[in-house]
This record gives C-alpha cells, structure tokens and sequence, in this order.
C-alpha cells in the first residue's frame, strides 16, 4: 500500500511539474523558437542526469537496447515534435483536448500488451468525464472552436506516440535497471533522433541568448525540472501504477496550467473553467477505481 501511495504521489507531482511548463515556455518563446527550447531543456536534462549518477548502463542483453532507442524516439523526439508542429495548424485548445486523450491510447495499448493491465468499465466512464471537462476549460467560447484537420490530425498523432511510450517504460522498467540510467539512455536516444531533425527546423545555436536571469531561470526549470527529474518520477510511477493508472494523471494537465496562469499569468478563472476542472477531477476520480472496490 505505501509503494502505491508512493507512485500516486509521483504521478502528481509530476503532472503538477508538467502542467506549469507552459508557462515557462511562453516566456522563452519571447527568445527562442519551439525547437530551440526543445533541443536545450532535454540537453540540459541528460547532463544533469549524468551528473546525478555518472555510472554507466551496462544491458544484460544486446537486444534490450531497441526498447532505449524506440522510447527516445517515440517520448522525446516524435511526441513532442508532433505535439509543436500541431500547435503551428490549429490552436492550443484543440491541441490540450486532443493530447489530453493520451490515456485512452495507452489504456488500450497496455490491454493488449501487458498482461497485467486490464480495461474496466470505470476508466471508461472516468474517461467521459474527464474528456469532458478538459473541452469546458479549453473552449472557454465559442470563438474559440475551430477545426483543423492536419493540425488535429498531428496533436492526436502526439497523444497515441505517448501512449506507445509509456509501453515502453513499463517494459524498460521490469528489465530491473536502476531508473536514473534508463532514463539518461532514453534521452540520449532522443537527443540523436532530434539532431538529424534540426537541419530541417528553425534553429541557432547562440549561447549569447542566454543573457539574463528569466532566460537561465525557465530554461533550467525545464531542463532539470521537467525533463530529468519528471522523467524519472513518471517511469518511476509507471513502475509502480502501471501504465493505465500513471497515464489517467494527465487528464489534470489542463487543470493545473489553468490554476498556474491565473496565479502567474493573471488569466481570468470563468465559470467554465471551474466546471471543467471539477470534472476533471471526479473522471480521475473514478478512472482510479478499479472494478473490485
């Protein structure tokens, strides 16, 4: 009980982490483009991770080394290039909603997959709900409603990518290394994967953009915050939870970017807003209850 106690506790500081990022990525966007900010957060986040634990990972077996390289392709360099790419189609509503049904990929995968994850029929009510909510806080009017379909098409492209990788860190985590170092390895995979992509994207390398206190602040929030150490707590939670209950966290994503920017950003809390996240809590809510109980 206190190891699953242990993983819901992880679940959600990560997501907490993970949903405040975008505040920290609105100001960096005032200096860098998209996958600037991609390629220096997860550069930063692998040497943290070696400086954290410099041990190198030696594989049991040669053929465990696919699983590193489709997870650093999959988690670091597909998801999130699929999810930046969406936002430059359709806006950033479609894209919260659409990325939030990530779960529901993973869900589905892992029933397949993994032997140990089954589907009830409250994850799927939980599901509703909680879809339903994240659609109150994201289309807060009706101006904000609009179709897109290459950009919808990459944004749910982003959610079912995750999915694939959160199959891939519970299988990494049963392999029995220590978390630290798979994750180091998996971001090392995708900081390759997102090199052959650069060439193709608006990039610059120029240290002299980081000039000031904000810049260094948001970029080492993201880079050790929410890379490094949210990637070890996810896998860890995955570990522990499973992927379906580790995944159900991210319907809280929208929540907590919405309670952060009304705090730091002085963005207005409607009505809406408030429905929706009390949805969004009863459908985790409920998505967390198994069968039995």
């Amino acid at each position: 009980m206190e190891q699953k106690a242990k993983g819901h506790i992880l679940a959600f500081i990560t997501i907490f982490i993970w949903g405040t990022t975008f505040i920290s990525t609105k100001i960096l966007l005032k200096t860098f483009t998209p996958i600037e900010i991609l390629f220096y957060r997860f550069f930063l986040g692998f040497i943290f991770l070696i400086l954290m634990y410099p041990k190198r990972l030696k594989l049991k077996k040669r053929k465990e080394e696919i699983y590193f390289i489709f997870a650093g392709l999959s988690g670091v360099s597909l998801y999130y290039l699929f999810e930046n790419t969406a936002l430059t189609y359709t806006s950033a509503s479609n894209v919260g909603v659409l990325v939030s049904v990530a779960p529901f990929f993973t869900a589905i995968l892992s029933s397949i997959f993994i032997k140990n994850e089954s589907l009830h029929k409250n994850f799927f009510i939980g599901f509703i709900i909680a879809i339903s909510g994240i659609i109150f806080i994201s289309f807060k009017d009706a101006n904000n409603v609009s179709l897109s379909p290459m950009g919808d098409i990459l944004a749910l492209l982003a959610a079912m990518i995750w999915a694939v990788y959160s199959l891939l860190s519970k299988k990494i985590s049963e392999l029995g290394y220590n978390i630290i170092q798979c994750t180091r390895r998996i971001f090392f995979y995708g900081l390759i994967f997102m090199s052959v992509m650069l060439p193709f994207f608006d990039f610059t390398f120029d240290l002299s953009l980081f000039n000031n206190f904000t810049v260094i602040f948001n970029i080492l929030f993201l880079g050790i915050g929410a890379c490094s150490i949210c990637f070890v707590t996810w896998n860890t939670a995955i570990k522990i939870l499973g992927t379906i209950k580790t995944s159900a966290y991210i319907y809280i994503v929208p929540v907590i970017t919405i309670i952060t920017s009304f705090i730091v950003l002085k963005e207005k809390i409607t009505l809406s807003i408030i429905l929706g996240t009390i949805l969004v809590l009863i459908g985790l809510f409920i998505s967390e209850r198994n069968k039995d109980r």
